[in-house]
């Protein structure tokens, strides 16, 4: 099979970090940066404090809820949720993939809750949701990155009226995805996901329930400086107005407010979640043609349109690395092998930065390389 001619415009189709947006440039993107000053001053609180009001309003996040800016990533942000808040109740941990099951671990082996239920599925398919308990708290990721699967558009087994809190790990899946928010107590991602933004801050929302939570509850272990939400027993409402906890890159923030410049020029949240699903409407019509890749996601309705994870069951795991070499060496496609966890296979990152046509060029190369590793034994 002869070699594609085209290649496509960017090679960047790692899960993360993320590929940057369109026609970015250092220069463009962070001219106005405020560099060299504090982070505390009213020039860079009013930049903190857009960056948490675009979000709001571009993820359409009901009015009451609270978004803050916290050290660390979507890791920072979900842990400082999970020892902050959980305890009181039983847990119920959802997990179908490496960093749900990480979660998991946390509640058992570092904060050694006793009353936690597992809900487990494999690589490819969700656990029994619907199974889960409204009494109590509920722990669960939207979208596995590394399994590419992701909740059913609605999340319906959760209950409207229930008891428990649901804390919901969607780095991978916000502004890609349609998150019902009345269904979320406690939501965290980071920015250099879906906004192809950058590392080490992440981004966590609170729901009423949550802020209540947080002030009725105060767990029995220690609390590091960089997990506290509250002061005198309220909710730290300073955190939430963009007065961080501790210093942030504000070239990074100057980044992220980039991105969200980018997301409304694209037509907001429609218009991203129309970007990634034509990305990944171009590898389902290239997978329907061919019997040797497939989806690891079993159900087309709980198919990632990020993260999109692909087998190919004719090779062994050598031929699969031996693929990705082609692809990485021809500066095709970087960083798109399945997590180390996960089968043997490709994750090919749809966010919405990333174009249709690359992705369209970078089916052409698959089947190249394919070809190649097969006729070389």
């Amino acid at each position: 099979m002869e070699k594609p001619a085209r290649k496509p415009g960017s090679a960047c189709f790692s899960s993360g970090p993320c590929k940057k947006r369109p026609g970015y440039t250092l220069g463009d993107a962070l001219a106005a940066a405020s560099l060299g000053r504090s982070h505390r001053h009213a020039d860079c609180l009013k930049k903190l404090r857009r960056a948490v009001d675009d979000t709001l309003r571009i993820l359409r996040i009901p009015e009451g809820y609270r978004c803050a800016i916290v050290p660390a990533s979507d890791t920072g942000a979900f842990e400082m949720a999970m020892w902050s808040m959980l305890g009181p109740r039983p847990v119920d941990v959802c997990f179908w993939e490496s960093f749900g099951k990480g979660w998991a671990d946390d509640l058992k082996k570092q904060l050694k809750l006793e009353n936690v239920r597992e809900f487990v599925g494999g690589y490819g398919e969700l656990p029994p949701l619907a199974q889960t308990n409204p009494s109590h708290d509920i722990v669960f990721t939207w979208n596995g990155t590394t399994s590419g699967v992701r909740v059913a558009e609605g999340a319906d087994w959760i209950a409207d009226d229930r008891a428990g809190l649901t804390l919901c790990d969607a780095t991978s899946a916000v502004f890609a995805m349609d998150i019902p928010w009345h269904k979320i107590d406690v939501l965290t991602y980071s920015w250099q996901k879906v906004l192809g933004g950058e590392a080490a801050h992440g981004m966590l929302v609170l729901s009423p329930r949550a802020v209540e939570r947080l002030e009725t509850y105060s767990p029995p272990w220690p609390l590091p400086k960089i997990f506290r939400m509250t002061k005198g027993g309220k909710l730290d409402e300073e955190l939430f107005r963009g007065n961080v906890i501790n210093t942030v890159s504000m070239m990074c923030v100057e980044d992220y407010l980039d991105a969200l410049a980018w997301a409304d020029r694209e037509g907001g949240l429609d218009g991203l979640i129309a970007r990634s699903q034509k990305n990944l409407g171009v590898l389902e019509a290239f997978v329907a043609k061919h019997d040797w890749i497939e989806f690891l996601a079993k159900d087309p309705a709980t198919r990632s349109n990020t993260s999109v994870c692909l087998v190919l069951p004719q090779l062994d795991k050598t031929q699969v690395k031996r693929l990705q070499q082609i692809l990485e060496t021809e500066h095709v496609a970087l960083d798109i092998g399945s997590y180390r966890d996960a089968p043997p296979g490709l994750r090919v990152w749809c966010g919405a930065t990333v174009d249709a046509e690359d992705v369209e060029i970078l089916t052409h190369w698959l089947e190249y390389a394919y070809a190649t590793v097969l006729s070389s034994g």
